[in-house]
Formats: structure tokens, sequence, C-alpha cells
């Protein structure tokens, strides 16, 4: 009887600490952050006294450093909000039709970025997405799309110097 207690306690337990979960995927995010960062050779960007390992190992043990306050937090009773919903009805299904629009507008951008380079598979992802979220113009939302792929290679492309392929357009842009 008493183990049959125990594991219904156990359940319990879990149940009610469940946010310790993110605690732990944290832990092995910042884990994960510092081990590469400690692994970055330094000798060949180091250009003053802060080098390319200073931020992610600033991030890694951020990461650290979070996980243990948040588990610190739910362990002596803390407990996030229940979601409330803004504008959403949470009895109602999620909407798989529009998750799946915009996944197949992501795939699809990834499939021609390397055929038909970033402006033109961008304008699908950029279309696709307005679509999926429920716009119907279908003369508007292309030329809007096109515009920010366009605007997007540019500002990568030419200055962030970001090269991004630019397929059949390359001598056009």
């Amino acid at each position: 009887m008493s183990t049959l207690t125990e594991r219904r306690f156990d359940r319990r337990w879990l149940r009610e600490h469940s946010e310790l979960g993110v605690c732990v995927v944290l832990a092995a995010l910042g884990v994960l952050v510092l081990t590469d960062a400690l692994r970055i050779p330094t000798d060949f960007a180091q250009r003053g006294p802060v080098g390319p390992k200073a931020v992610p190992v600033l991030v890694g043990g951020l990461l650290l450093l979070v996980a243990a306050l948040l588990a610190r937090d739910v362990l002596r009773g803390g407990k996030g909000e229940a979601e409330a919903g803004e504008d959403i009805d949470l009895s109602e299904p999620g909407d798989w039709k529009t998750v799946l629009l915009l996944s197949g507008a992501f795939l699809a951008n990834a499939a021609l970025i390397g055929f038909l380079g970033f402006p033109i598979s961008g304008t699908v992802l950029f279309w696709g997405a307005a679509y999926a979220l429920g716009s119907r113009d279908l003369v508007r939302d292309p030329l809007i799309a096109a515009g920010m792929s366009l605007v997007t290679y540019v500002v990568f492309n030419n200055l962030l110097g970001v090269p991004l392929p630019g397929g059949p357009l390359i001598g056009v842009l």
C-alpha cells in the first residue's frame, strides 16, 4: 500500500513542479553553449582584451544562472500563472491548417533558395506566411512580399555583408 501511495505522491509532486523541466532544458542549453564556447580558438580573432569566447561564455553562464534561480523559485513554491489567453478561446483545438501552411511556406523557401535565390524564395516565404495567416489579396500580397524580400536581400547582402544567394537575379541586383 505504501508504494502505491508513494507513486501517487511522486506523480503529483512532478505535476506540481513541472516547471523544473524548463530548468533542465535551460541548464542543458547553458552547458552546451559553455562547452562549445570554451572550444573556440582565440588566436585567429583576438583583436583586444575581449576575444570571441566572451559573449558565448557570458550567455552560457547566464543560462545556467537563470536555470538555477528558476529551480529555486519552483522548489520554494513559485508557480507560473496559467495562460489567460487574451483573445483566444483556450477550449478550442489548435489551428493545424495554419501551422501546416506556415511550415509549407518555410520548407518551400528552404528548398527553393539554392535554385532561385533569396529574392524569389523569400517572396514565396513572405507570401505563403501572409496567406497562411489569413490575407487573401492576390495583387497586394505578392507585391508586398516581393518588396520585403528585395529589401531584406539588399540589407543583408549589400549593407551588412552577409551573402545571400541571388539566383537568376544576381546580375540585376
